[in-house]
């Protein structure tokens, strides 16, 4: 039956166009911002999660900037410790010279004292951005802080690499050795004896710095990867495979057309019905 009042495939046509319309309007969202899901209307679900993993990702560029902040300050007091060790060998040397009798011992002493303010100069100055690793300043175990960790239910926490308090105060650990002098046999004698312990507490100072800086190498190189990860990931999730979209879009062109030709022959079907009346 014909009617002149219900064109069912004008109606028919309005639909497949609008549906063609639609798809049309998402494959140019995708071209144009390079995201199949760009927000949470497309799919709520993978929306949340990529937000989620965006925010870890922001989380671990912080977390960087925190490792090369703490590497700097540990490999300041590492560098101080080395030199210090360096120093106390020259120290040895002066001790040494001093268990002889026929020596100016005054005059090593002297010498000595130029090593020993040294050594304590050097200490006093192994601050970076305000903050002194060597001598007793950082009262606290010192924490970097190294990850961010969430679990299963959303919750986050963190985790440092840290340093005890004893470790941060080689300037009181060699206050023996800065007190030496060898200008009688007595503390000659006495300086001779100590050294090696002494010696070792600046060697153990630099090791243990040394062993922090490493972690802090590790960690950062780890940061670094997990961020590029998570990244690809989220890529993964939300960005538009634009070889696909291209296709869609060819296929789509060529239905809008055919749409609009179909429905340019429905809107023609009334017009047939004038024929019966002629």
């Amino acid at each position: 039956m014909s009617s002149i009042l219900t064109n069912t495939g004008a109606m028919v046509a309005l639909q497949t166009m609008r549906g063609i319309n639609k798809g049309m309007q998402q494959v140019q969202s995708e071209i144009s911002t390079g995201k199949s899901v760009g927000n949470a209307r497309d799919n709520a679900a993978v929306w949340a999660i990529s937000k989620t993993m965006e925010s870890d990702v922001g989380g671990l560029k912080a977390l960087g900037d925190s490792l090369a902040l703490g590497k700097s300050t540990v490999g300041v007091a590492r560098v101080a410790a080395e030199t210090t060790v360096d120093l106390m060998k020259q120290m040895q040397g002066l001790i040494v010279a001093a268990q002889e009798e026929n020596v100016d011992r005054q005059k090593i002493q002297d010498d000595l004292a130029g090593l020993q303010g040294q050594i304590t100069q050097v200490l006093q100055a192994a601050q970076f951005n305000g903050l002194n690793l060597m001598n007793g300043t950082q009262t606290d175990d010192l924490e970097i802080l190294s990850s961010l960790n969430r679990d299963n239910a959303g919750d986050v926490a963190t985790a440092t690499i840290d340093i005890e308090s004893a470790e941060l105060n080689l300037l009181a650990g060699l206050a023996p050795a800065l007190a030496w002098d060898v200008s009688d046999d007595t503390g000659a004698a006495a300086a001779l004896a100590a050294f090696e312990d002494q010696l070792q507490v600046a060697i153990g100072a630099a090791a243990t710095f040394g062993t922090a800086e490493k972690r802090i190498d590790i960690q950062s190189e780890f940061i670094k990867n997990l961020s590029d990860a998570l990244t690809t990931g989220i890529g993964a999730l939300v960005d538009a495979d634009m070889e696909a979209a291209s296709a869609r879009l060819q296929a789509l062109q060529v239905q809008q057309q055919l749409a609009t030709q179909s429905l340019s022959i429905a809107n023609q079907a009334p017009q047939n019905i004038l024929a019966l009346f002629r």
